[in-house]
This record gives C-alpha cells, sequence and structure tokens, in this order.
C-alpha cells in the first residue's frame, strides 16, 4: 500500500465504518487509540491493524501515521485535534468539526500555522451522487438554482445517558443530524445569510428537533429538519427555474436520484454504486491534498466549516440550548 498511513482515534462506531471503507479503498491503515488497551486490541484485530495504542497521546507520537481521523465526540473533537496537530499530524475531524465556532478557529488557527491539513469529515460532499449533482448545476440545467429542501430524522435512544442527549458530549439533534442538511444547503446555495430557527429541547437540555429557514448569499433559500426521535423521509430537493433534483433516501449517504424540468420531462436518472458506507472518498481527498502540497479541501474549506459553526452557534442559540463547557 501506497499514499498516507492513517491512524484512528477512539474505536466507537463511526471509526468502525471508516475503517471498513479505508479497507475497501486499500488505504493503509496503520494505527487504533482507544482509552483502553483491550479496545484499541479488539479494534486492531478486527482490522488488521499492525499498532494498537492505549492512549491517544501514543497514537499521535508514533512515528509511522501520517494523519489522524478524529472519531472521539465532537465535544472532544477540539482538544484530540489539537493534540495530534501539535504532534505534526494531519487531522480528518469527524462531523460536526467542533461543538464550536470559538473551537474549530483554534484548530484552524494551529494547521495553518504548522503547515498541516485540518479537513472536516463531512463525508456527504464527496460521495459521487453529490458529485453529480454539483455538476448539473454548474451546467446550468437546473436554471437559478432557487431552494433546497432537506430532511435528516431519525428515531434514535431516549436513554438521557445516551451520546445523542447528554448535553455535556454536545449531544442534540442539531450537531449530530442537523450539521448535514445545513452543510448541504450551504454547498449548494453558499453562506447562509440570515437563520431562523424554532425546535423542541428534551429533558436534558439537549434539542430534539430543529426547523431551520434560511436565506442564501446566491439568493437561494433552504428548509430544513432535523429530529432524533422521528423517522422522516431523509430525502433532499434541489429546486431551480428550469428542473429540479430530487435525491432519494438516504441522501446523505450514496443515493439515487432524478432530474425532472419544470414540465415534468425526465431529464436524468442517477444510480449510486458505491462499496461500503462511501466514507473512503473524503480519506481520497484527503490523500491527494497531501500528496499536492495543499493544507485545505477545496470541496469543504476548513474557513467554510468555521463558518457553518457560527450558523450552528446561532440556530442553537435560538433553539435555546446552551452546553455545560459553555456556562
Amino acid at each position: 500500500m501506497t499514499g498516507l498511513r492513517w491512524g484512528i482515534l477512539a474505536t466507537g462506531g463511526i471509526a468502525h465504518a471508516f475503517a471498513n471503507d479505508l479497507r475497501i479503498a486499500g488505504l493503509n491503515l496503520t494505527a487504533v487509540g482507544s482509552r483502553r488497551r483491550e479496545s484499541a486490541e479488539a479494534f486492531a484485530a478486527e482490522f488488521g491493524i499492525r499498532r494498537a495504542h492505549s492512549s491517544y497521546a501514543a497514537l499521535v507520537d508514533d512515528p509511522d501515521v501520517d494523519i489522524i481521523y478524529i472519531a472521539s465526540p465532537h465535544s472532544r473533537h477540539h482538544e484530540h485535534a489539537m493534540l495530534a496537530l501539535e504532534a505534526g499530524r494531519h487531522v480528518l475531524i469527524e462531523k460536526a468539526v467542533t461543538l464550536d465556532a470559538e473551537e474549530a478557529t483554534a484548530i484552524q488557527a494551529l494547521a495553518q500555522s504548522r503547515g498541516l491539513l485540518a479537513m472536516e469529515a463531512m463525508w456527504t460532499r464527496y460521495l459521487p451522487h453529490m458529485v453529480r449533482v454539483r455538476e448539473i448545476i454548474a451546467g446550468g440545467v437546473l436554471g437559478d438554482v432557487r431552494a433546497v429542501v432537506a430532511d435528516h430524522t431519525q428515531s434514535l435512544p431516549t436513554d438521557p445517558a445516551h451520546r445523542l442527549n447528554a448535553l455535556e458530549l454536545g449531544g442534540g439533534a442539531l450537531l449530530d443530524l442537523g450539521i448535514y442538511p445545513v452543510s448541504f444547503a450551504w454547498d449548494i446555495l453558499g453562506t447562509m445569510a440570515g437563520i431562523r430557527a424554532v425546535g423542541t429541547v428534551g429533558p436534558t437540555g439537549a434539542d430534539t428537533e430543529a426547523v431551520i429557514a434560511a436565506t442564501h448569499s446566491g439568493g437561494g433559500v433552504s428548509s430544513l429538519i432535523a429530529s432524533s426521535r422521528a423517522a422522516g423521509p431523509n430525502v433532499a430537493h434541489v429546486i431551480g427555474t428550469r428542473a429540479r433534483i430530487d435525491i432519494d433516501a438516504v441522501w446523505y449517504t450514496p443515493a439515487s436520484f432524478r432530474v425532472t424540468s419544470t414540465d415534468g420531462t425526465l431529464l436524468e436518472k442517477y444510480a449510486s454504486e458505491t462499496a461500503g458506507r462511501g466514507m473512503q472518498f473524503q480519506a481520497l481527498a484527503a490523500e491527494e491534498l497531501v500528496a499536492s502540497g495543499r493544507t485545505d479541501s477545496d470541496l469543504l474549506p476548513f474557513g467554510e466549516s468555521v463558518a457553518i459553526m457560527r450558523a450552528l452557534d446561532d440556530i442553537r442559540a435560538q433553539l435555546g440550548v446552551v452546553y455545560p463547557q459553555e456556562r
């Protein structure tokens, strides 16, 4: 194997999905780190990883690791990304990239000062069907894009101690689920220029639903829904003056879509054929960036990740959600 030598920080569900997709893509998964040796060794055995570390510090100090995938809860992303960057490692940070914009700004500053890649693992942007969606829009098929509609709604555990409901871990529908439609609308329509948000806050203080209406710098509008209590259609629509794109469930994973003109004519039908979950495409993009000497993603510059976090901060404030770390 060639390319970057990957290390994975933390061993939860998202780390398993990422490791599986790295293996599918034939990338060089070299090391894993966990707070518990047993967990690190079990993960290493499952994926044939040579080096298992019983601390995150040992992982980032491993001389055989070039880039770290930060797979811990987003309440710890800032701490762990800074640890890796201080050790001279590039970082791919699971979304949401941090708890808030202040933390994201600190990561950006350190990465820039060290000449290292810091990249948010918003893997949806790198999927083949999203590449095609952007091509269609750039080609003018839709005309003037006026609106994006998307939901990310799931029926998730209600246990107050669960990560998704624990306020101290950044729990809530917005940062875990809502980040997907917010980032998607931002990608298609540009910066959110005005935001109105309403929602529901659960008994732990974490949000369980968020409904977001936004205007964008490109002139369009978006209508976005996130819920951790009820599963909806999980589809998305990009609506233009000449045609629209309807992305099927589950739109933020490898998905099919149709392009339909305003008179009802089917212009294109796209079907995804992707091995695994599709998280390998962001890893491949990171490798290409580093190989070419670049330290920022062209599809999702880190400055944009910071701006999206600032928008999420605004939305949280409108919902009345405050993390203990902010008090």
